[in-house]
């Protein structure tokens, strides 16, 4: 029989919480337009499940003239920020030994204290630390806020399964409410930490819903554990991972991404991340939105080994000075939110700040505020893209605070150069998951 005609599709990458949660990669071993009808009626039920996570009166979906849909949602204001706990969760998720220092910045952050003596209790909530988008999982569906993370590849989410000590806000999935659920049998997944933590569970199949685009027998990992890390935040109740599939946790057989199951429904086997600053991004699924960038895609092979979107960097500048031509292979990850490099690119960078510097106490390069920033540019291929200086600046170690933390770090202690969110604003950037798969970065207006 001839296919349906396949759509295109764009799922708003919404708002500010706390992104280097993505999950870990397994111990060696995430979309096409919808009716506008749709939309709406998943964004009700959001809305009805979330309670009060999506506010009263908030705008919830638009449509562009083109036919094409993007998925809105607001900040979640009940997310904090903290700078060492960023770096600390990113050593998690990539299997990476904690040092010591880090250990007791992140202690004293939690404590509220700092070198000075006392400080607020609560770090700063203002910055886009990670962006989370409205899940529906099961029949009738239940709808899980969950971090899309092109550096993992589990979809798992917080369950009923789960001891009520480890459930701390999060809504959690229900698999015996779901009359599409099925279990599979002999099947868990886990994945371990570099603190010696983990998060674990069984295995279902279930019909599975973003942004209008379904699977239906999609493999959802239910969680009977997770780490301290996880559950302490209450803003993310899980993942969808858009790695590839080698890095996926399920075992005996690994499983297939949400991506790899709905390629087949789009109309290029692609989505897009035109994540911002301070302000909500979008995914765009089967398709790539000429409107979002300017001048050409520039594209690099992906190396799929090791289950990431890999490629290599050909070089970097720091503002206007000259540009080092130099091979920098990495990883493009938003699950991920700052900038790892290594530590001679880190120190040239802090070298052109005024006062920066490299802080046990706050686990990262840190500078006053009123420090002026240069750019920071990194080559893809002959391309160049520059990350502005105002996003270098991550924000306040703490709220009031006059030191800042910065969006790049060293990436020296984790074993991976990781270009995260901090990069990935200042692009609009094409994962292409095709038989030859590549990354394409295009410059944007900011």
């Amino acid at each position: 029989m001839p296919r349906e005609p396949r759509d295109n599709r764009s799922c708003q990458a919404p708002y500010p919480l706390p992104h280097s949660l993505g999950s870990l990669q397994h111990l060696h071993a995430k979309m096409s337009p919808i009716s506008f009808s749709s939309i709406l009626a998943a964004a009700a039920l959001a809305g009805t499940v979330l309670g009060t996570a999506i506010p009263s009166g908030a705008k919830i979906g638009t449509v562009v003239n083109d036919g094409k849909h993007t998925f809105k949602q607001v900040p979640n204001p009940g997310y904090k920020f903290n700078g060492a706990l960023s770096v600390y969760k990113t050593y998690l998720k990539f299997g990476a030994p904690i040092p010591d220092y880090l250990h007791e910045a992140v202690a004293k952050a939690r404590l509220g204290k700092r070198a000075t003596g006392s400080a607020s209790a609560t770090p700063i909530d203002t910055f886009d630390d990670a962006y989370v988008t409205p899940v529906s999982i099961g029949t009738p569906a239940q709808v899980l806020n969950l971090d899309f993370d092109t550096g993992s590849s589990d979809l798992w989410v917080f369950s009923n399964e789960l001891p009520p000590a480890e459930i701390n806000g999060q809504h959690v999935y229900k698999p015996g409410s779901s009359s599409t659920a099925v279990k599979v049998s002999g099947s868990t997944w886990s994945i371990s930490y570099g603190d010696g933590s983990s998060s674990s569970g069984d295995v279902y199949k279930d019909k599975v819903t973003i942004g209008g685009l379904t699977v239906a027998q999609q493999v959802v990992e239910a969680a009977q554990q997770v780490s301290e890390s996880f559950s302490e935040d209450p803003s993310i109740d899980g993942l969808v991972g858009l790695g590839f599939d080698s890095l996926n946790s399920v075992s005996p057989t690994p499983a297939k991404t949400w991506f790899t199951n709905v390629k087949s429904q789009l109309t290029l086997p692609v989505f897009a991340a035109d994540l911002k600053h301070n302000a909500a991004g979008t995914y765009d699924f089967g398709f790539i939105d000429s409107a979002k960038y300017t001048g050409s895609i520039t594209y690099t092979p992906v190396n799929t080994s090791p289950g990431y979107w890999k490629f290599t960097s050909s070089g970097y500048r720091v503002g206007s000075g000259t540009f080092t031509s130099t091979s920098i292979t990495g990883i493009a990850d938003t699950g991920t939110t700052l900038l790892y490099l290594p530590t001679t690119i880190v120190n040239a960078y802090y070298k052109q700040v005024s006062k920066a510097t490299n802080s046990n106490t706050y686990g990262g390069y840190v500078f006053p505020c009123s420090s002026a920033l240069p750019t920071f540019t990194f080559g893809v291929g002959t391309a160049r893209i520059t990350i502005p200086s105002t996003f270098m600046n991550y924000g306040p170690v703490a709220d009031g605070s006059t030191t800042c933390f910065g969006g790049l770090q060293s990436s020296s202690g984790i074993g991976i150069n990781i270009f995260g969110d901090v990069a990935l604003k200042a692009a609009y950037v094409v994962f292409d998951g095709s038989s030859s798969p590549r990354l394409g970065w295009a410059a944007k207006n900011l």
